[in-house]
């Protein structure tokens, strides 16, 4: 459906503008471009510095989205020049972006797309380029003439070759030999849809209706979708198991999440499912998403075997070393489980569902039309290890310090907890907060966040998290057991029963279960379970009138402590840090802490800074020391006490 705005489009009068504008368009269709795909771009003129009129083209740069793609996501380059490349006999990868990067017109501007060359090719003003499912599906087929029949002859198509010069230099010689005044664009097979244009809504609607048409045949041959049955549930631990297979195979930690939508459902139960998801991806490019083919069942070792001999043979074909990606899938479907994509950042395991979704759907209806046909191993290899592929990874930094490692904090709607969640996401981590009201799903908006409303104190609710989280990110690395309540001063002669049962309920009872039932999956951790539990300075140093916090930090503590011992051999590491007077938590507000203030003859500012270093303790301090425990920092500390207090002469 077009989303074409002719009042919106009238009011943009400069051309990279109105670029970056219909680009938004295609880039907001998931079914025409996914996670950067596509590219676009316009013919005109700029005046430079020496006031010369200077013929241009303005391509989209690499790493924006169309989706979001602002005006200065556009490479603006010297258009003669670029025509002055196509003459060229034979220019490699690396060379080729060089002098794309020397034809720009501003030195900041980004890197040209790889496909710049063949967008200067085409002699029309406006070009769009997109991954359509329909148009990929088309060109899947066993048929080669059927793109030709259904998209009609003023289309042209060229055989496959990967992005590059030589694919800029083919789509030049085919448009100048059969090209004619009512051609509207081009299918590179395996690739996507090229369209061109006097304006920018011209080339849009060209568009959009070559993928109408190619959309149209392929719902007449698919029919009306099967309706599965149910997946059924999967113990979380279960999930967590093959995470750590995976996270062995590649040699980091991995996010991993489950898919059982109904489309899923429907694919893994194809008889066919072993055979027809081993051809490859809809476009090669896919491949440095998902891998070239995913993996069926679970013999994680049987497809590390495969790639690795696949990466050997193609090695060997190509005559060089490259730059091994690891070799764990990055998908894995089986009836029972669903679908399962990995990556080391949520996002990367996103992607990969996105992707992988789409390709399940190109194999379907390909399989409609008379097979699936995807490019060769030989073909999605040179993409894959891709020379401008392999030059980013040798850039690549270092990951943050917890990428890939999966985390629950609990009590994280405020304070310690919240400090928490947010320092490790900031470290690259996939967080579980719980809380007992529903500001903890707003803890971040970040797809890394997973905020789940739960009273620590019901089992059966926490048994949903621990259940949740392995379906959302695989399993757990490590817990972060925050969550407690403070009870109304007062002394053991007028002990309240309610209050007693509530605060031992919570922070003691409910973290006795939570490490009983967590246990199985930090012992399947594949970095080693970590536990980092946050007690009180009143274990050491307790107040009166405070009993039943004080017996419940204390007894909390022994609880960790014997953790320690009894799941060091399977490599858990148990923690704990004791606060004192964090008073933006909400264990405090301002009568409290003025009574207590009362109470020791001080005043408020000197209450809050009653340690001997006179520091405020603050919920980011004790994040931070939760963070550096939780670390490789102290791989060889387990069942220590780390006081966050300032300095207590009492403890001390």
């Amino acid at each position: 459906m077009s989303r074409w705005n002719a009042a919106e489009a009238a009011a943009l009068t400069d051309p990279v503008e109105q670029l970056a504008y219909v680009s938004r368009l295609l880039g907001s269709d998931p079914d025409l471009v996914l996670h950067g795909g596509g590219n676009t771009s316009v013919k005109s003129t700029v005046t430079d510095i020496t006031g010369a009129i200077v013929d241009t083209l303005l391509v989209k740069g690499s790493g924006y989205d169309l989706a979001t793609i602002p005006p200065k996501g556009f490479a603006p380059l010297r258009l003669a020049r670029l025509r002055e490349l196509l003459d060229v006999a034979r220019l490699d990868d690396t060379r080729m972006m060089s002098e794309l990067r020397c034809a720009l017109l501003d030195g900041g501007a980004p890197d040209p797309s790889v496909e710049a060359l063949l967008h200067a090719a085409l002699p029309q003003p406006w070009v769009l380029h997109t991954h359509a499912d329909a148009i990929v599906t088309l060109t899947h087929v066993p048929d080669e003439g059927l793109v030709s029949r259904v998209l009609g002859p003023d289309v042209l198509v060229v055989p496959y070759i990967m992005p590059g010069f030589d694919l800029a230099r083919l789509a030049s010689r085919l448009w100048a030999e059969q090209a004619s005044g009512t051609t509207v664009g081009l299918v590179l097979r395996g690739h996507g849809l090229f369209t061109v244009g006097a304006t920018a809504e011209e080339a849009y609607t060209r568009h959009l209706a070559l993928v109408d048409r190619a959309a149209a045949h392929l719902a007449a041959a698919v029919g009306p979708a099967p309706t599965p049955g149910a997946l059924p549930g999967v113990p979380g631990v279960e999930l967590a198991a093959l995470r750590r297979s995976l996270s062995e195979a590649a040699g980091a930690p991995l996010v991993m999440s489950r898919h059982v939508d109904v489309a899923t459902a429907a694919f893994v139960a194809r008889d066919d499912l072993a055979t027809v998801t081993q051809q490859g991806p809809a476009t090669p490019e896919h491949s440095i998403r998902t891998k070239r083919v995913p993996l069926v069942g679970t013999d994680v070792a049987a497809y590390v075997a495969a790639y690795e001999a696949y990466v050997a043979e193609n090695e060997a074909r190509r005559g060089s070393p490259v730059t091994r990606l690891d070799p764990a899938p990055r998908v894995v479907l089986d009836p029972r489980l669903g679908m399962l994509t990995a990556g080391r950042t949520v996002k990367d395991a996103d992607i990969a569902r996105d992707v992988y979704r789409h390709t399940m759907r190109v194999i379907t209806a390909a399989t409609a039309c008379g097979g699936y046909v995807a490019p060769t191993a030989e073909e999605i290899f040179d993409v894959e290890y891709w020379d401008l592929e392999q030059a980013k990874l040798r850039r690549a930094g270092t990951p943050a310090r917890f990428t890939g490692y999966v985390v629950l904090v609990t009590g994280a709607s405020t304070g310690i907890g919240r400090a928490c969640a947010r320092a490790f996401l900031a470290q690259g981590a996939a967080v579980v907060g719980t809380g007992r009201h529903e500001n903890v799903q707003e803890v971040s908006d970040s797809p890394a966040y997973l905020g789940l409303v739960a009273d620590v104190r019901d089992a059966d609710a926490m048994q949903e998290v621990l259940q949740r989280t392995a379906e959302r990110f695989g399993g757990i690395d490590i817990l972060v057991a925050n969550a407690g309540v403070y009870s109304p001063p007062a002394p053991i002669a007028a002990l309240d029963d309610d209050v007693w049962r509530n605060v031992l309920g919570t922070n003691l009872d409910a973290v006795a279960r939570l490490f009983r039932d967590i246990h199985p999956y930090l012992a399947a951790s594949p970095v080693g379970g970590r536990v980092v539990v946050v007690s009180s300075k009143n274990v050491a140093a307790p107040g009166p009138g405070v009993a039943p916090y004080s017996a419940s930090k204390a007894a909390v503590t022994q609880l960790a402590r014997v953790a320690a011992l009894e799941w060091a051999p399977e490599g858990i590491r148990v923690n704990l840090v004791t606060p004192d007077a964090v008073f933006d938590t909400a264990l405090w507000n301002e009568d409290l802490i003025a009574s207590r203030a009362r109470k020791y003859g001080l005043s408020v500012e000197d209450y809050k800074l009653r340690n001997l270093l006179r520091t405020e303790i603050t919920s980011d301090l004790c994040a931070a020391a939760v963070l550096h425990l939780a670390s490789d920092d102290f791989s060889a500390t387990t069942g220590a006490q780390v006081p966050i207090d300032g300095g207590n002469d009492r403890v001390i």
